[in-house]
């Protein structure tokens, strides 16, 4: 396992996240601490979790369940320490969390109070933003965003906010270092400059999908990470698990996240379908896993900092970390690139 700087920060992370939006819904806490178990066996440090989980599907009945896991599994080893931990207060929609009110001062310091007590720690080493309260294109919100309806001062002034209360917690010891999540180039970089502007805490990372089939942040996001230190949490580097070829030609295995959520967030539609064969046809002709070859992929990319993966069982998890020490050959990235020459944008 490689380990990789967290932006600006002393933090280092592990190149593969152990992602937990299952637990709680689709897996058991037993199975989530067999999962912690077995990551922490192989070298992963950094946990990723959200105040909102799980998901598959969201529900007001089990918000918070996956925290509450975590928080057990350190008790029960002591592991806190040897943890990266990072979670996330929600944005502005969901009324079952605080009425939907979203990021501020208030929301921020009461959310963070409750996934303290339910992870049983008293600081996390990454604390984000999961969602900007202003509105954003990811989520397949792409083919509908608008920002010309957005209020500048009100947005800039929500970050001030959020900057400032971070700011206090961080001298607290609750927080460690802050990150954002389904962030803009804009709004990445507004905060990063209000931080310079205030001498407040610096985004030391952005969490957003990067997978083969949605790369938007190849472009002007990728400039920015270059340049400003921001490194890409990438979730969904499976694509729902769509990449892994289980649900070609109609497939809904039982137990899937296809299965119960039928279109997998926007992302199980007909356009996808030809670029994933491409990609499956990829890896049998290299005799290459399929999920494994896509984590490699995201892992080479120079502006990742930590792969986000998710697994419902322990033999998805042995191959999502086992594809840490996979590096894919000159002739296996050139025939990505030619396949994502021709279907580039498929999500």
């Amino acid at each position: 396992m490689k380990y990789n700087s967290l932006g600006r920060t002393d933090i280092s992370v592990s190149e593969i996240c152990l992602g937990t939006m299952t637990w709680g819904s689709q897996n058991s806490e037993t199975d989530a601490h067999a999962q912690m178990d077995y990551a922490v066996e192989k070298g992963v440090n950094f946990f990723d979790t959200a105040e909102l989980y799980p998901t598959t599907p969201v529900s007001p009945e089990t918000q918070g369940w996956t925290e509450d896991y975590i928080g057990s599994w350190f008790k029960k080893t002591g592991k806190r320490g040897d943890i990266v931990l990072a979670t996330k207060v929600a944005g502005r929609g969901r009324d079952y969390i605080r009425g939907g009110e979203g990021a501020d001062a208030k929301n921020i310091r009461l959310a963070l109070e409750a996934s303290l007590t339910r992870l049983k720690t008293d600081y996390v080493d990454l604390y984000q933003i999961h969602w900007p309260n202003r509105g954003h294109f990811h989520f397949r919100q792409n083919w509908g965003y608008n920002p010309f309806t957005q209020d500048r001062d009100k947005a800039v002034a929500n970050m001030l906010d959020i900057l400032e209360t971070l700011a206090a917690l961080v001298k607290e010891g609750k927080i460690r270092a802050i990150g954002l999540s389904n962030e803009t180039t804009w709004g990445i970089q507004k905060y990063l400059t209000l931080s310079e502007q205030k001498n407040l805490p610096r985004v030391a990372s952005v969490q957003n999908e990067y997978n083969l089939l949605y790369r938007h942040f190849d472009l002007d996001l990728a400039e920015l990470s270059h340049h400003e230190d921001v490194g890409l949490l990438a979730y969904s580097p499976l694509a729902g698990g769509i990449l892994t070829g289980k649900y070609v030609d109609g497939g809904r295995p039982k137990g899937s996240r296809g299965s119960i959520n039928h279109d997998i967030g926007g992302r199980l539609q007909p356009l996808q379908e030809p670029a994933t064969k491409a990609y499956l046809a990829i890896a049998r002709k290299y005799g290459l896993d399929p999920a494994a070859m896509a984590l490699a992929f995201c892992r080479s990319r120079p502006f990742m900092a930590s792969v986000i993966i998710g697994a419902t069982s322990m033999e998805q998890l042995k191959i999502d970390i086992g594809a840490a020490d996979l590096t894919l050959s000159g002739e296996v990235l050139a025939e990505i690139a030619k396949v994502h020459r021709q279907y580039p944008l498929t999500l």
